[in-house]
């Protein structure tokens, strides 16, 4: 094998992705560089950063990067004996060869995924549906049978973007490839959606949750406890209810909120402006949320910021990003919550 040049092993990785698609050890492909609206108040993502679409060729000539790279470690394995399993010492033969990959973004990453087989793939950034169309139906193929080891792809995406795109679009992309919808719906509440800046309104997260669900994607609803502080707690609890009762999505993600260093909120808390919520009044929103639910969904706690914790000290909730199986398992984990407002009180 020929010592290899920068220019030859250039793709382009972001940096944001739902702790489901890291855990999973999925492949990060950048569809598009940044977040289109970018105004939520509570998001420190992308604030500094320019929203791109890139263009079809130069993401399909990432994809054969990647593969070039696969083509050559499959190669290196065979010769250590290795049968073509990947292992770190594959990976640090190869880097030998191109040491100007050592400190890569994507690097890391791409071997993670190649180690297990190349299962799921995770379009970056925050709303690759914003694509046109045919862009994306044409990357998905060219990815499926680039590598035919792939089993899901997921993606970010707003509402907003979802009811403006054709329900004969969404279909197609669905059976190009794009299996799962990641979307943010962070409150149904009308006053703190527009509070918030988040460039959607209850009806839009309704519709675009419902339009991707009979597109055939799975979708998961994220939704940020604690948002609204106290005073806005119970509209908070009781609207997002309703949204994601009129949705059932097969994923519900509870990510809550925290104020983050660059955020509008986060200098409201810098000068305590912003009302915080204790950890049992977190529990008793979440409480007020969950009760109503006649849903077929999972309830996920897959995040950090779910951390509170049960008498005995471990974490109160399981952080599997399978999480709890309504209505099979809603009792368990609503009795798991009234465990941790009574160590809390």
């Amino acid at each position: 094998m020929q010592q290899s040049s920068i220019k030859n092993y250039e793709f382009e990785t972001g940096v944001y992705r739902p702790p489901s698609e890291g855990g999973s050890a999925s492949l990060f492909l950048r569809m598009t560089r940044n977040c289109p609206w970018n105004h939520c108040t509570f998001c420190a993502m992308y604030k500094s950063e320019k929203f791109e679409l890139r263009n079809p060729e130069d993401i399909i000539q990432n994809i054969n990067v990647m593969h070039d790279i696969y083509l050559q470690l499959k190669e290196i394995s065979l010769k250590q004996g290795q049968a073509g399993i990947f292992s770190n010492q594959t990976f640090s033969q190869f880097l030998k060869k191109t040491p100007e990959l050592y400190f890569h973004q994507g690097i890391s990453m791409l071997f993670n995924w190649l180690a297990v087989e190349g299962k799921t793939v995770f379009l970056q950034d925050a709303d690759s549906l914003i694509m046109k169309t045919d862009h994306m139906i044409q990357v998905l193929k060219h990815l499926k049978t680039t590598f035919p080891t792939i089993q899901r792809i997921t993606s970010y995406s707003r509402s907003r973007t979802i009811v403006r795109k054709p329900e004969a679009d969404l279909e197609k992309i669905r059976k190009a490839g794009l299996d799962r919808l990641h979307i943010e719906l962070a409150t149904g509440d009308a006053a703190l959606l527009k509070k918030v800046k988040k460039g959607a309104t209850p009806e839009d997260h309704v519709k675009g949750g419902q339009k991707a669900m009979k597109a055939g994607f799975q979708v998961s609803e994220y939704w940020m406890p604690g948002l609204g502080g106290k005073t806005l707690s119970k509209d908070h609890a009781l609207n997002t209810a309703q949204i994601l009762h009129q949705i059932n999505p097969h994923y519900i993600r509870s990510r809550p909120f925290t104020p983050r260093p660059g955020t509008i909120l986060y200098e409201k808390a810098s000068r305590n402006e912003l009302e915080r919520m204790t950890p049992k009044e977190q529990l008793l929103e979440i409480r007020q949320t969950l009760e109503p639910l006649n849903i077929t969904s999972r309830v996920c706690f897959d995040h950090a910021g779910n951390h509170w914790t049960a008498p005995d000290g471990r974490l109160l909730l399981s952080q599997s990003y399978e999480g709890y199986q309504f209505p099979e398992e809603k009792e368990n984990l609503l009795g798991l919550i009234e465990k941790g407002i009574g160590h809390y009180s």
